[in-house]
């Protein structure tokens, strides 16, 4: 069975640092598009960061781009999300979801969450001021 595990949320401070991972089993990346959204109380799951393993390509909504960074270590089927310079705005629950044969270069905008195939549960960040 396809399984997302996402972990390292938690509270930090205006400024601050955080790394989120997201841990894979039942299948390897190649063919996959792994992304991070992000859910705040009262709005709608939005898009943060993906990265494609179809076409080698990432994105990184235009409210986190310089602050965040997502990469991975597939050895350990993880794909993480460096979140640096922490804002008060970026307090929500994170997800990370994947998407089978995504084509991120072809995606015009953020990613959308109607879009992936298999989700794992929340972390949730909160980012006090």
């Amino acid at each position: 069975d396809v399984q997302l595990q996402a972990s390292g949320g938690g509270l930090v401070q205006a400024g601050g640092s955080l790394r989120l991972s997201c841990a894979a089993s039942g299948f390897t990346f190649d063919g996959y598009a792994i992304g991070w959204f992000r859910q705040a109380p009262g709005k709608e799951r939005e898009g943060v960061s993906c990265i494609s393993f179809v076409d080698g390509s990432t994105f990184h909504a235009d409210s986190v781009k310089g602050r965040f960074t997502i990469s991975s270590d597939n050895a350990k089927n993880t794909v993480y999300l460096y979140m640096n310079s922490l804002k008060p705005e970026d307090t929500a629950v994170y997800y990370c979801a994947a998407a089978e044969g995504y084509f991120l270069s072809t995606v015009v905008g953020a990613p959308g969450p109607r879009e992936m195939d298999y989700w794992g549960q929340g972390t949730l960040v909160t980012v006090s001021s």
